[in-house]
């Protein structure tokens, strides 16, 4: 999770974007935080009429943003939870006319980001994303965190809900990623697990409905994405909240 001011970007040797599916891109910049050495995830999404949807922003570089505006035109900025919003702002200064989504809290973390529209369970839907883009709020996180499914390819975006970094070859992180449960594993930050739900009723409604969506592919915040098998991936990762 990247939440400012304890957390910094590392340089990055790449600014690329990856195709992940038709329309669908990522971009994985260093991260560091709390001594942790991992990476975090920025999802780009193509809507409409050449309209561009950016989950969870990373750094703006010179390359980055050359890379973005050679895919079409940055329209929506999407701060996914309370802490995917470190570089939203330096993005929104770039691109003025784009609309800012976020979760309801975020101003009072942020008081200077430019806010557009709120997202969450109660949110009034963005005619935007309609046919392209569904947003699947996770009532009950306290993070308050909302999913994004792609429609046409089946690519679930998230950001905390899971991440999969693999085997860190950094040796605090590696021993961290161990003691959370998500070394070498598609899993739950055990620290999350633990603190970041308020309603486990309502977070158990909310993951069955993303469930029952119809995806295979799973971006998410930190680490690789899951090309395939996503949907199991993420039931798996949640079974101690779905029960069998």
């Amino acid at each position: 999770m990247t939440n400012s001011p304890n957390v910094t970007p590392s340089p990055s040797s790449s600014d690329a974007l990856v195709a992940l599916a038709d329309g669908v891109w990522t971009a994985h910049a260093p991260l560091r935080f709390l001594g942790l050495r991992l990476t975090t995830t920025m999802t780009v999404v193509r809507l409409g009429g050449g309209e561009l949807l950016l989950y969870s922003p990373v750094a703006l570089t010179p390359e980055r943003r050359a890379a973005v505006d050679a895919l079409g035109r940055v329209s929506h900025l999407y701060a996914p939870n309370l802490f995917h919003h470190l570089w939203l702002g330096e993005w929104a200064a770039a691109f003025p006319g784009a609309r800012v989504h976020a979760p309801d809290g975020l101003a009072g973390k942020r008081p200077g980001l430019r806010i557009d529209r709120l997202h969450g369970p109660k949110a009034v839907a963005e005619p935007a994303f309609a046919g392209i883009v569904d947003e699947l709020p996770i009532a009950g996180f306290r993070m308050k965190e909302t999913a994004l499914l792609h429609r046409t390819t089946g690519t679930l975006v998230v950001a905390d809900l899971v991440s999969n970094v693999g085997r860190p070859a950094h040796g605090w992180t590696a021993t961290y990623a161990r003691a959370m449960g998500f070394y070498d594993r598609i899993a739950l930050s055990r620290a999350i697990r633990w603190t970041g739900f308020d309603d486990k009723k309502a977070a158990r409604t909310s993951l069955r409905a993303v469930l029952d969506r119809p995806f295979d592919r799973l971006a998410v915040g930190h680490g690789e994405p899951v090309l395939a098998g996503g949907r199991d991936a993420l039931a798996a990762a949640y079974e101690w909240l779905l029960g069998r």
